[in-house]
């Protein structure tokens, strides 16, 4: 049996063949491109506030639990009798801090720094108190205190320091409400980086669900629509820049940061404005940005483009729909804003926070 001889094809159909690959899937790997890389920072922002949440042990403030004199806990609550006033206090930037007691516990005499509030400004004894503090070690602050009580009590201060636990209870730098706002906002913050990682993922696996596309849900089935969009622009797009696109019933927008389909068939004005860019008295650029309004409220802006491009895609859209308005020009602006149906404007402003390309 004779073999059939293999079939040769020619360099400008590889270039095709390369060229429909290219555009396979095009919009939906754009999709899921930028949703990636808008992964980054909310995975690394919830990795920080975990790290930091078991870093500074933050539970154990907002939700203190008893302590005891053996405990390895540096803050929580405990209960304390008879709170004898050392007659010294703690002062922070000429403003008293806190006032100095003793107490025994468990057998042993503890430094007890109590905050005003709880001490009435220094009451000369305390029967009882139950206090959020932080066990903290004494410091050189504290040993001074205990010299100058070993004074007062007519102890040596070697006595006075042997028979003083190496741990003092520090009420006032136990930070309660601000430590539970920050606990809040790390709650917030970190609620809204998970919600971020989700939706992300979702918008990955599922590119017509995410915002980019969703407004096509107005025109119809938003899956469909972007479905025939990706054919259309797998048969080479009619016309095309680095970053637009026009399929025979399509307008393609993908940058770095979002991605638009339109039917031209919706589209109801169109123009360019430009952009001078300068440092100081020089001005070295003009950019140009690309308007599109289209039915149901939808407006959607491409800035950074060239004259010749955005006036090659006016002119084949206005081509394509003869029904679009081109140009800026306050008649236009009243036309559309009577076939919108409401204030042009109010829709621009609603529409901003809604969706900026």
């Amino acid at each position: 049996m004779q073999k059939q001889a293999p079939r040769l094809i020619s360099r400008q159909n590889v270039r095709i063949l390369d060229a429909m690959k290219e555009f396979e899937h095009y919009i939906r790997k754009r999709i899921r491109h930028i949703y990636r890389k808008s992964l980054i920072f909310p995975v690394v922002f919830l990795v920080l506030l975990i790290a930091l949440y078991f870093w500074t042990n933050i539970s154990s403030v907002v939700f203190p639990q008893p302590i005891g004199t053996a405990s390895n806990k540096a803050y929580g609550t405990v209960d304390l009798e008879d709170l004898r006033f050392t007659g010294y206090t703690e002062t922070v930037f000429g403003a008293v801090n806190g006032y100095y007691y003793y107490t025994i516990k468990d057998n042993a005499c503890y430094l007890v720094l109590l905050s005003p509030q709880t001490c009435e400004q220094g009451l000369p004894f305390i029967s009882y108190a139950m206090i959020r503090c932080k066990l903290t070690p004494l410091s050189e602050t504290q040993q001074t205190v205990l010299a100058s009580l070993s004074k007062d009590l007519d102890w040596t201060e070697s006595g006075i320091k042997s028979s003083f636990a190496p741990l003092y209870f520090n009420e006032p730098d136990y930070h309660y409400t601000a430590t539970v706002v920050l606990f809040v906002l790390m709650i917030i913050f970190g609620a809204h980086a998970l919600y971020d990682i989700i939706t992300a993922l979702l918008y990955i696996r599922f590119p017509h669900m995410s915002p980019m596309i969703h407004p096509l849900s107005k025109f119809g089935n938003a899956k469909v629509i972007l479905e025939r969009a990706e054919e259309e622009l797998l048969t080479l797009p009619q016309l095309a820049t680095d970053d637009l696109f026009i399929t025979e019933h399509y307008f393609i927008g993908v940058t770095d940061r979002t991605v638009a389909v339109i039917p031209i068939r919706e589209i109801i004005w169109v123009y360019k404005h430009s952009t001078l860019h300068k440092f100081l008295w020089y001005h070295f650029s003009i950019s140009y940005t690309l308007s599109i309004t289209a039915r149901k409220h939808i407006y959607i802006h491409f800035p950074k483009n060239t004259k010749t491009d955005i006036d090659g895609i006016i002119d084949y859209l206005s081509e394509a729909n003869h029904k679009i308005l081109v140009g800026f020009s306050e008649e236009n602006r009243l036309q559309v804003q009577a076939m919108q149906g409401t204030p042009l404007q109010l829709d621009k402003f609603l529409a901003f926070f809604k969706r900026r390309i």
